[in-house]
């Protein structure tokens, strides 16, 4: 008897699974690697360094993790198989953690500083620490997260439908035969008897 289905080989995915995660993970983290180059151009930094100054604090703390956060995306965006995604996710997942965490170890460590937020106001403060660190790093966190939920599960989709074996046709007169007749015997039986 022939299946229905081909199990699919076991780290098989489709390419489409990660995609829009592994997209949404490569502009995180260009924005991540990016912003604090750009950001004194749109009012949008950190201290008052000029546009594309490095610092080492920046290399470690905001270069780093947005790139590794892309790589992962990339890794996302082109796996045709679980362990290249679980492996981006993980990648992903990660560096958000570094994003969130990386400024509290950074003395420790000696990285340096990226400073302070330059705004004047509180809520411009938030919404840098935000869009810069913690906010921009849970986010990474989630998708890597989501990312791996998606490709650790394998779908109904992922099983290749073939076409069943084709049935042989009836034969004429089967349908008929097989149907039982329902009380035409009895009917016969007893109008002989009365006759």
């Amino acid at each position: 008897m022939t299946h229905p289905y081909k199990r699919p080989r076991a780290l098989y995915m489709p390419r489409t699974r990660g995609a829009v995660i592994g997209l949404l993970l490569v502009l995180l983290g260009a924005w991540g690697a990016l912003v604090p180059f750009f950001g004194p151009y749109i009012n949008w930094a950190y201290t008052a360094d000029p546009a594309w100054t490095w610092t080492t604090a920046k290399g470690w703390l905001e270069v780093l993790p947005g790139a590794v956060t892309a790589l992962g995306g990339l890794l996302l965006l082109s796996a045709g198989n679980r362990a290249s995604a679980m492996f981006g996710g993980w990648l992903a997942a990660l560096a958000g953690a570094w994003f969130v965490v990386g400024q509290a170890f950074a003395s420790p460590l000696n990285i340096g500083s990226v400073g302070q937020p330059a705004a004047s106001t509180d809520l411009k403060f938030a919404w840098l620490e935000v869009t810069y660190f913690t906010g921009l790093g849970a986010l990474i966190v989630f998708l890597g997260a989501a990312a791996l939920g998606r490709v650790a599960v394998r779908h109904a989709r992922d099983v290749a439908v073939t076409h069943p074996a084709p049935v042989a046709a009836p034969v004429a007169g089967a349908e008929e035969r097989a149907r039982p007749r329902v009380g035409g015997g009895l009917f016969r039986r007893h109008h002989h008897a009365g006759a």
